[in-house]
């Protein structure tokens, strides 16, 4: 009977994740029953200097759940915000004044994108809004194939779109015609989100979730070198989950790219040869320092510096562990990092060692930081936006 019964849960657990496909889905159903260990206490220190806060903002109802990334979008002298119910802000982003906002009602997926004159919005019914970057003016709508679960991105007069049916679609600016698509078989089980294509040059990068890193003619959407980061290991599902969920950084003409349960590795841009790599699992992302130093954040929270060139460590930061940690991003000679109770931190690039600290947000900073020169804008799952001046 005991047998039967295991076998009965063993089943009904495969079907399960048969539907849902996505790891956040499944341990949200079954948390009630686990023990997930608190996040680490934070430590006094004495801080170095002071951050000033040029301006925030609240931008809505923010992401509907903890999970999306609903970072901030810069394009020339604007940020625009979006958030999950579809409300499109912009403002001047060197003085915070609100320029125009429009509502989509839509289910927004994630955060807005663009390029070339263009806002471009996803949303789960897989629909894609392009806007007027100077008015907000809907200027064409596209439905694709399924959700958008990354910010779109233009060049060269293409919109590149990525779908979670593991589509990247090359659409025009003029009127959201698709142009051309590739597509890559998605795994039963993955995490949830995908990684956000970038452009770099004459190509888009994209990361899968099996572990795969390519890249595409943006001008034809044909592959021009793919290549694989890590490899599925393990006995079970969960174990061979190797999705590459970050965005991957483009610096002088190498690429840098992490996965969950697998590898750090950089990469040839032109070709695709792996200059080096090492063993490293990263859902958050990574920021770099071409020639100096890799920065990253790991599944356990933990802050890394890594030498670029050989990925041997310089430095680990282990008092941020099970804070959920953002992406580093580098600011001048610190490390900033946002975490799950809406503290900023900011590290020493030297030694990993803290010069400060500032709560922003009532809840979750998910979105890795951006940077425009000396602001950094830092948005929050609540749909507050913090721009502070770092020095």
């Amino acid at each position: 009977m005991t047998k039967v019964l295991r076998n009965s849960i063993s089943l009904l657990m495969l079907m399960m994740l048969a539907a849902c496909g996505t790891v956040d889905t499944v341990n949200s159903w079954f948390e009630s029953d686990t023990y997930e260990a608190p996040p680490t206490e934070l430590v006094e220190f004495v801080a170095e200097f002071e951050q000033q806060t040029v301006w925030s903002a609240n931008t809505g109802e923010g992401a509907s759940n903890d999970y999306d990334d609903f970072s901030i979008w810069l394009q020339g002298d604007i940020a625009v915000s979006v958030d999950y119910e579809g409300q499109v802000s912009s403002y001047d982003s060197q003085t915070g004044k609100s320029l125009w906002r429009v509502e989509l009602d839509a289910p927004v997926s994630s955060g807005a994108g663009g390029g070339e004159g263009l806002i471009l919005i996803g949303t789960y019914e897989g629909e894609l809004f392009a806007l007027n970057e100077s008015n907000g003016d809907l200027l064409w709508k596209k439905t694709l194939s399924s959700e958008v679960l990354a910010p779109a991105k233009v060049a060269m007069g293409i919109a590149i779109v990525r779908t979670s049916d593991g589509k990247i679609n090359g659409l025009s600016v003029s009127d959201g015609s698709v142009l051309w698509s590739y597509q890559r078989a998605v795994p039963l089980l993955s995490l949830r989100g995908a990684s956000a294509p970038i452009i770099a040059e004459d190509k888009v990068i994209a990361g899968y979730a099996n572990g795969k890193l390519v890249a595409l003619s943006i001008s034809d959407g044909k592959v021009v070198w793919e290549k694989s980061v890590t490899i599925p290991r393990g006995r079970t599902e969960l174990d061979r989950i190797v999705d590459i969920d970050s965005e991957p950084v483009v610096k002088d003409g190498i690429v840098y790219v992490v996965a969950y349960n697998g590898q750090l590795a950089a990469l040839d841009l032109d070709t695709g040869r792996k200059f080096w790599s090492r063993d490293m699992s990263s859902r958050s992302g990574l920021d770099v320092i071409s020639g100096d130093a890799v920065y990253v954040t790991d599944n356990d929270g933990y802050v890394w510096a890594l030498q670029d060139g050989s990925g041997d460590a310089l430095w680990r930061q282990t008092r941020l562990l099970r804070r959920r940690g953002t992406a580093p991003v580098i600011v001048g000679d610190n490390v900033i990092v946002g975490d799950l109770e809406g503290y900023i931190h900011l590290l020493s690039r030297q030694d990993g060692h803290f010069v400060a600290r500032l709560k922003v947000a009532s809840s979750p900073i998910r979105s890795k930081p951006v940077v425009n020169n000396e602001l950094v804008f830092i948005t929050a799952t609540d749909g507050s936006l913090t721009v502070l001046r770092v020095h």
